[in-house]
């Protein structure tokens, strides 16, 4: 709604309804998974059967806690890997992009540019598959070449990772080139004219102002790696995060365990978004 232009109050209601209805299908479903975590039925849904922390905290079945699934917290701590390997990766070459879009010009910028964003567009699936069938077609030569078995090239956490990867760094990327793009050069400058050297202006000057665009984009790559589902299904191996894990589960039947570990993923999300906002008003 433009709030210069004159509206009807008839307008205005079914404006605010709207509003309202939209955020209500928003958080409904997740208010509704939330509440279920902690009802004491092995079923999550109606009717409710009273409270119970079991869902959390149970060792003994059907009441068997998010935090005694020893699948469950095995997935949870492959997941964390992952991410830790994926938003440090994305953050290194993230900020390396930013500096070359933002601070060069050379042929086929245009190009490689549009390459760094193919990755949004193409769908997770079709991303895991090409790089499953990619690297399976290089360990398949190099095996027939050497006699040797390559691991790292086979589906596993190193695949995952490397999936991962591919399209994360473009949110790096951008995140951290729209800070870059703020940065006033002449700061380097008067710096060089001090007697700095080239990496240290950039050191202690540059990346200091780039950190809140840092944290920002390392917060969102580990989050986004914790929740990716379709490139991480098709390259992984016996190793499986926890987006796997619950879809496996999940395949079995569902249970309040699974409301359970979503409440506490909502959690920890909220969590990091909150201190990564709070790093960059600080700053």
């Amino acid at each position: 709604m433009i709030t210069s232009i004159p509206q009807r109050a008839f307008t205005k209601w079914c404006y605010r309804a709207y509003v309202a209805t939209f955020f209500v299908y928003l958080g409904l479903p997740l208010v509704v998974v939330c509440v279920f975590a902690f009802n004491n039925s092995v079923f999550p849904s109606l009717p409710w059967e009273g409270f119970t922390l079991a869902w959390f905290f149970g060792n003994e079945a059907p009441f068997i806690g998010v935090f005694n699934e020893r699948a469950i917290m095995r997935s949870i701590g492959t997941s964390a890997f992952v991410a830790a390997w994926v938003s440090g990766l994305a953050v290194l070459v993230g900020t390396c992009n930013a500096f070359l879009f933002v601070r060069y010009n050379f042929k086929g910028k245009a190009f490689l540019y549009m390459l760094m964003l193919l990755p949004l567009i193409i769908p997770g699936v079709i991303l895991g598959i090409s790089i499953l069938v990619f690297f399976s077609s290089v360990a398949n030569t190099l095996e027939d070449a050497t006699g040797m078995w390559f691991d790292g090239l086979r589906p596993g956490l190193p695949l995952v990772i490397l999936g991962q990867f591919s399209f994360i760094t473009t949110f790096a990327t951008l995140v951290i080139s729209a800070r870059l793009q703020k940065f006033d050069p002449s700061l380097e400058e008067a710096a060089l004219n001090l007697g700095a050297s080239k990496w240290g202006a950039i050191r202690q000057i540059t990346l200091p102002f780039l950190l809140p665009a840092i944290v920002a984009s390392a917060v969102v790559a580990m989050l986004m790696s914790f929740e990716n589902f379709n490139t991480t299904l098709m390259l992984v191996g016996s190793d499986s995060p926890l987006t796997i894990t619950m879809f496996d589960k999940l395949k079995q039947g569902s249970t309040p365990v699974l409301n359970a570990v979503s409440l506490l993923l909502m959690v920890v999300s909220a969590i990091l978004g909150l201190l990564s906002l709070l790093f960059q008003k600080k700053r």
